[in-house]
């Protein structure tokens, strides 16, 4: 099934070219990228892969087929708030435990700014899992066949196309030639927007003796005569990526043929990058893709020759990846809080971990039970629902959550933040936005100093649920800008909440008290305002109007408190 790409060479390589692609050696001693980035490789135990896993939850999950494929792969954290990536074999792969560990050992001593480097591995009884750094910003698969906001930009492709070489060249040079299934889904990129080779291909699986999972019209011909794979295969595939690169989607190299031999170029190449690229830049990336697809393994490049011959094309060379990309940068996403960051991912699962240890300054009396009050049987009935809605909370029942933290709420005798925050976050997890929004403002309101760390970023992610558009995530974590979520109000509350003597609140007047429309009721997404007003607490509107019109606080001008015009997010995330 081979492709007799030999008849190509007249047309797109010159001698001269094929010459020096054959003869250009590699020494092992030139590559100035290799890294250390402090992170020996070591062995885990199954149980803290586990627990960094959520006990690899399927909301985990981040290999293209989920948990259909034989081999899954997670997104983790550690202990110490290390992402990691764990692909976990199936049972039957890697028998032999101590092959697993050569190789897994073997792998781990890479360490490269081209790689996700392997961190580690666990071979316990059956269990076989390796441990990468994690890559956040998807697969250049992703990025190439299913983008959404923009394709990627010809000096991106570039870019990833020489970065690749160049980690199969380092690869080369450490005596780990043999990369197993080369394709668009091993290309992972970093927090920074680079490209990056999983080092997951370069273990092979003892047990099944596959090398290539893909479609045969993209193996190497020789493979298939063989069943055997070598480095000359693996530029093969590093061919059949170029063609993805150029023409944005995923072609058989017999069907590039038939477009090359007719020199029918620009049906070859991606129409989302008419304009970008000059016909010589593209003939000459053209030309290595044949190269690279000869049929004869020894006619092909080796990875030095490859990246001497892709450094040349590159261009904007000053431009960050992430820019290229249109991604965020890894800094502002660093700069967040774990809730801010697990917001920023949509992770529900990470959110509700975050809260279920989280608590507000106000409900330290509620939980440290100082008040004369509680020791009323109203009251500790009042306190025993916050703690059974906690315990079904923390075991993720959230529909009796909700019920008991409604008790607790409807008995009025003591306000909580935190209550509201939960509460906020089971409407989400059981499908109703608006109620888990109506939680949310009025948990803002309760208390305005400090719940901003972490109530802005549950709350935005609950207004995209609600199908808001607040502006970009940014704007939340930035005071110089001059508008904020659409969830909150610049304009300060109309009272503050006064603490007692024993150090429990006080409900706020019902004026105050932020209610959210009756489902049956359209939306209205409330407006930012960035003055403060100076009404008087009479002008406030009555509980009734609040029934059918956005939220709106109101505080006297003499009110003890600074206005919250900027909310004091920037301190606190």
């Amino acid at each position: 099934m081979g492709i007799q790409f030999s008849s190509l060479v007249p047309c797109c390589v010159n001698s001269q070219v094929k010459a020096s692609v054959i003869e250009v050696p590699h020494t092992g001693n030139e590559d100035r990228s290799e890294v250390d980035n402090g992170l020996a490789f070591r062995e885990y135990t199954f149980e803290q892969l586990k627990n960094a896993t959520s006990g690899f939850s399927v909301q985990n999950i981040v290999s293209e087929h989920g948990e259909k494929a034989p081999n899954v792969v997670y997104k983790g954290k550690l202990e110490n708030q290390m992402r990691i990536a764990v692909k976990r074999f199936n049972r039957n792969a890697w028998p032999d435990s101590r092959q697993f560990l050569e190789e897994a050992r073997s792998v781990g001593q890479l360490r490269h700014q081209r790689l996700e480097n392997l961190l580690g591995c666990c071979c316990e009884g059956e269990e076989r899992l390796l441990v990468a750094e994690y890559m956040p910003n998807e697969t250049l698969a992703k990025h190439l066949f299913h983008w959404e906001t923009q394709p990627m930009k010809w000096p991106m492709r570039l870019r990833v196309v020489l970065h690749l070489a160049e980690a199969l060249e380092y690869c080369t040079s450490k005596g780990r030639a043999l990369y197993h299934d080369l394709n668009a889904y091993r290309v992972l990129f970093d927090e920074d927007g680079n490209p990056r080779l999983s080092t997951f291909g370069l273990m092979k699986n003892s047990r099944d003796g596959k090398s290539y999972s893909t479609n045969l019209a993209f193996t190497p011909p020789e493979y298939l005569r063989t069943g055997r794979v070598t480095p000359k295969s693996v530029i093969y595939s590093f061919g059949t990526l170029l063609l993805d690169i150029l023409s944005g989607k995923h072609i058989p190299p017999s069907h590039a043929f038939d477009l090359i031999r007719d020199r029918n170029l620009q049906m070859l190449t991606d129409s989302c990058l008419e304009g970008q690229f000059s016909d010589d830049d593209g003939t000459e990336l053209v030309r290595w893709a044949s190269q690279c697809l000869q049929y004869e393994p020894r006619e092909r490049p080796n990875p030095k020759s490859l990246v001497a011959a892709l450094a040349p094309l590159q261009k904007e060379t000053e431009v960050p990846s992430h820019e290229l990309m249109g991604i965020p940068h890894g800094s502002t996403l660093a700069s967040l809080s774990p809730l801010g960051e697990a917001c920023s991912r949509k992770d529900l699962t990470a959110i509700h971990e975050v809260l279920e240890k989280l608590g507000y300054k106000d409900d330290e009396g509620i939980a440290n039970e100082l008040s004369f009050q509680m020791w009323t049987d109203q009251m500790q009935d009042m306190l025993n629902c916050k703690k059974k809605g906690d315990a079904a909370f923390r075991q993720k029942d959230f529909r009796l959550a909700i019920e008991f933290y409604t008790q607790f709420i409807d008995a009025g005798t003591m306000v909580s933040p935190t209550v509201h925050a939960h509460r906020s976050l089971c409407y989400l997890m059981s499908e109703m936005p608006q109620e888990a929004l109506g939680d949310a403002m009025q948990a803002q309101n309760l208390f305005n100093q400090m719940p901003q760390r972490s109530l802005c970023p549950l709350a935005h992610r609950v207004s995209m649920q609600c199908n808001h558009a607040p502006p970009p995530f940014s704007s939340i974590v930035n005071p110089n800008l001059s508008s904020f979520s659409p969830l909150f109000h610049s304009q300060p509350p109309s009272t503050t909440t006064p603490f007692n003597m024993d150090n429990t609140t006080t409900p706020p007047p019902p004026s105050t008290t932020a209610t959210l429309p009756p489902s049956s009721t359209p939306s209205v997404t409330p407006t930012v305002s960035m003055k403060p007003t100076t009404s008087s607490p009479t002008s406030s509107p009555p509980a009734s109007s609040l029934t059918t019109a956005p939220p709106t606080f109101s505080s006297p001008a003499s009110s003890p408190l600074e206005p919250r015009t900027e909310l004091g997010l920037v301190p606190f995330l």
